[in-house]
C-alpha cells in the first residue's frame, strides 16, 4: 500500500518507545527520533518513551491491552507488539512483535 495513498485515507502509524525490554532503549526520547528518522526512513509520529506494563504502565497501552489480550493477557512480552485501531479509535487487532507490517496490510485496508 502506498503511504499517501493510505494516510489520505486516515491511515496514521504512531510509535511509542519502551525500554521495558532488556533495556534495549535506553535513548533519551530526541536520539531515539533522531536514530530511527536516519536509520530508518521513519516517516510517522514517534512519541516519547513509556512503560508499556506494570504499576507505571501507561493508560493508553493499559486501555489496549485491555481491548485486545495477547498470548500472555494484558501483558506486552516484547518491543514491536502493534495494534490496529478502527477510525472510531476501538482496537480491533492486536499483532505480535514477529509479524511484519507488510503482513497486516490488508487488515488495514479493511479499516481505511
Amino acid at each position: 500500500m502506498h503511504d499517501e495513498l493510505a494516510e489520505s485515507k486516515g491511515l496514521k502509524i504512531l510509535a511509542f518507545p519502551c525500554n521495558q525490554f532488556m533495556g534495549q532503549e535506553p535513548r533519551c526520547n530526541e536520539d531515539i527520533k533522531a536514530f530511527v528518522t536516519k536509520m530508518y526512513g521513519v516517516k510517522f509520529d514517534v512519541f516519547a518513551k513509556i512503560n508499556v506494563n506494570g504499576d507505571k504502565g501507561d493508560p493508553l497501552w493499559k486501555y489496549l491491552k485491555n481491548k485486545q489480550a495477547g498470548s500472555f493477557g494484558n501483558l506486552i512480552k516484547w518491543n514491536y507488539t502493534k495494534f490496529l485501531i478502527d477510525k472510531e479509535g476501538q482496537p480491533v487487532k492486536r499483532y505480535g512483535p514477529m509479524v511484519q507490517p507488510k503482513n497486516i496490510q490488508k487488515d488495514i485496508e479493511n479499516y481505511l
